[in-house]
């Protein structure tokens, strides 16, 4: 088995019995009007499979000429990937890429050794208030794929597998489980799935992954006797046969996992890097701020400004 952050020894030991080895509670930060609650990285667990960050975005209501504002940044050494229940916003990076990003659709930027984007709510979406909703979530490449070069891919909701039965309707957005294949090329064996069960449904997680996790977006759903709700986060202990069953009111979960890493990652800022020296260096560049000759560039319809590096 390759690294996992489970089993590090200087790591707290979940009890060894217990179906569900790790509960994460997610940290709430309130941005202004608009609240994110982000599962990992967490003390106890950095990654489940190769999923470094996972963040959940509201659900928030903006006024008319308010919303989400992220002027251009950069990353290096991890995809992200962007997935709405609710709202939509404009995603600019500097391979050119202009993209809406609508609910149920896939979007993968892979960073790779540098790509600098942008995040808004522009134009017609400003003229009236409108809901935002849903999940950011980071995958740490394999050292392989860190310096390599960087991509943008758009797959739309109706391209996506979509398993209907027994009470449960389940959205595959990534990678493979339960016999089905997301159309999206991923840097490393993983899978990805909103699921939506009624009252009393269940699912099982998929047994072709090492690392398995939960997240509880809506309702209840139990585990092994254990009830867990909205805003947690379960992490499952690999090669355990584990059903998911929906309380009374149904939940709504998102399903991860995956290959484990070859080793931990350094996280800084938006960069994230199996070495310090990755990360060292692409603090420099951005520092220097040479779009022309330097190792970033800016989008190409968003360039008039940026975030500048921390101070920290």
């Amino acid at each position: 088995m390759s690294w996992n952050p489970a089993l590090d020894p200087q790591l707290p030991a979940a009890g060894t019995l217990d179906a569900v080895e790790t509960v994460i509670v997610p940290r709430a930060r309130d941005l202004g009007g608009f609240e994110v609650r982000r599962a990992l990285p967490a003390p106890r667990r950095q990654m489940v499979g190769p999923f470094i960050f996972f963040d959940q975005m509201g659900p928030a209501e903006f006024l008319t000429g308010q919303g989400i504002d992220i002027r251009p940044h950069p990353h290096i050494g991890l995809a992200t990937v962007t997935y709405l229940y609710k709202g939509r916003f404009h995603h600019r990076d500097s391979l050119g890429t202009d993209q809406w990003i609508d609910p149920g659709a896939v979007n993968l930027m892979t960073a790779g050794h540098g790509v600098t984007h942008s995040e808004r709510v522009d134009g017609d979406m400003l003229k009236a208030p409108y809901d935002l909703f849903g999940i950011q979530t980071w995958i740490a490449l394999p050292e392989d794929r860190e310096d390599g070069p960087a991509g943008f891919v758009h797959a739309p909701k109706d391209s996506l597998p979509l398993l209907r039965g027994e009470g449960k309707e389940v959205r595959l957005i990534l990678g493979d489980a339960w016999g089905e294949r997301a159309p999206v090329s991923t840097p490393s064996e993983m899978f990805y799935a909103d699921a939506v069960l009624d009252p009393g449904a269940a699912i099982p997680l998929p047994d072709n992954h090492e690392d398995r996790g939960a997240y509880v977006i809506a309702g209840t759903i139990e585990v092994a006797s254990e009830v867990f709700g909205a805003g947690r986060m379960m992490v499952f202990r690999p090669g355990d046969r584990i059903s998911l069953r929906a309380g009374p009111q149904g939940a709504r979960l998102m399903l991860l996992g995956g290959a484990t890493l070859g080793g931990p990652r350094h996280i800084w800022w938006n960069f994230v890097a199996s070495s310090k020296e990755r990360i060292e260096a692409a603090k420099e560049a951005w520092r220097q701020a040479d779009w022309a000759h330097g190792r970033f560039r800016l989008p190409p319809t968003d360039n008039a400004e940026f975030i500048p590096l921390p101070k920290v």
